[in-house]
């Protein structure tokens, strides 16, 4: 198995926080749209043997393109790889372009899922964050999805922000509780290098961000999801039993995908690439066939850096027998010893040869990943 992932690098508005790769002008988007299908046919080899169970629009704001462009991408991959028929097939969408007419458009693509960027429900974070849609549009775009017909919907919160006290952060999540949505991703506030937020920080005009108030409505946000009947399946996903991502459970699992777009990352299980964040010099490249990637192979530390990684973000954890298989005994027995560190903590518990963060343990786990890590050899 393995997923396709497009980058769609457009966005109508610059949010205050964001460091992804997009574009405010739409100058290119034929030009680039054409890019990707190139690339997609130059990339035929990447996964082969492989069946493709998902595929996401990611961005920038995929919501920008049209139906007909949308479905355009899907049936290139289909005409050119075996999709398996029950693939997830996923589009990150913002409010604001979530218009009956667009819903409806979409209803007719094979597009199954939607990832909502909400955010917040309250205005006033809105136009701190800079976000291009209103708490008016965050409301009534997930309710016009769902009257759609499309039930595979997550959104999208940020917590631990100067604006965002701990009761609105539980009526945030109270909310997305009573929209009936199967999937919440929540993300703490994170200052980025050269982002507007940082710029402001940096200048005085904001605060820097509160790592308490982070760690007390991260604990909010699991006690109440919890209670609400969701699993907490890695760090910053909630789900309704079942009803997981597919396609980032996937990333977390370690499982081949290939990135299409000006910034997209691909992973074969032995190399990763990233292709170059640049509109321009990314058209330019595929109109000489010339891929517009750098390539890394991975050593052995760097491929069991990054189990330790994804798998301890996720309620599935880490394996020690499969690190034993994958790695070798020695890694096996250095990790053990350790973990002992954390297991003393009760960061960590032991179950079935698997390491699981506990509640507690949630808070501190990239640093508890990054003391696990094994240097290069």
């Amino acid at each position: 198995m393995a997923g396709i992932y497009f980058h769609i690098p457009f966005c109508k508005k610059a949010c205050y926080y964001c460091d992804f790769h997009f574009s405010t002008s739409l100058k290119y988007k034929d030009e680039l749209l054409a890019s990707m299908h190139r690339e997609l046919e130059l990339q035929k080899g990447y996964l082969q043997g492989h069946v493709i169970e998902t595929i996401y629009f990611g961005g920038g704001t995929p919501s920008v393109l049209n139906a007909s462009e949308i479905q355009k991408l899907i049936d290139h991959v289909a005409d050119t790889r075996t999709v398996l028929p029950n693939a997830e097939i996923t589009m990150e969408a913002n409010p604001d372009d979530l218009s009956a007419a667009h819903v409806g458009a979409l209803r007719n693509t094979s597009v199954n899922r939607f990832s909502i960027g909400i955010q917040s429900f309250y205005e006033e974070d809105l136009q701190w964050m800079n976000r291009a849609h209103s708490a008016a549009e965050a409301d009534s775009s997930v309710k016009r999805v769902q009257d759609a017909g499309f039930e595979n919907i997550t959104l999208d919160l940020i917590y631990g922000f100067p604006l965002l006290t701990d009761e609105k952060w539980q009526a945030n999540i109270r909310k997305v509780i009573e929209l009936e949505v199967p999937h919440i991703s929540a993300y703490s506030m994170t200052v980025e290098d050269r982002t507007a937020l940082a710029h402001f920080i940096k200048k005085g005009k904001q605060p820097t961000m509160n790592e308490s108030q982070s760690a007390q409505q991260f604990v909010l946000l699991m006690d109440t999801l919890k209670e609400a009947g969701y699993e907490h399946y890695e760090i910053s996903n909630f789900a309704r039993p079942g009803k997981y991502s597919r396609h980032n459970t996937n990333y977390w699992k370690g499982i081949p995908y290939l990135g299409i777009g000006p910034s997209a990352h691909s992973f074969n299980g032995i190399s990763r690439q990233w292709n170059i964040a640049n509109n321009p010099k990314y058209i330019e490249s595929l109109s000489q066939d010339t891929l517009p990637a750098e390539i890394e192979i991975l050593s052995l530390a760097d491929r069991i850096n990054e189990y330790i990684m994804t798998s301890l973000r996720t309620m599935w954890g880490m394996d020690l027998n499969k690190v034993e298989q994958d790695f070798g005994y020695d890694y096996r027995n250095q990790t053990e010893i350790n973990l002992q560190e954390f297991i003393g903590k009760r960061w960590i518990e032991i179950s079935n040869n698997t390491a699981i963060l506990t509640n507690e343990g949630r808070l501190f786990a990239d640093h508890i990943a990054s003391s696990l890590f094994f240097e290069q050899e």
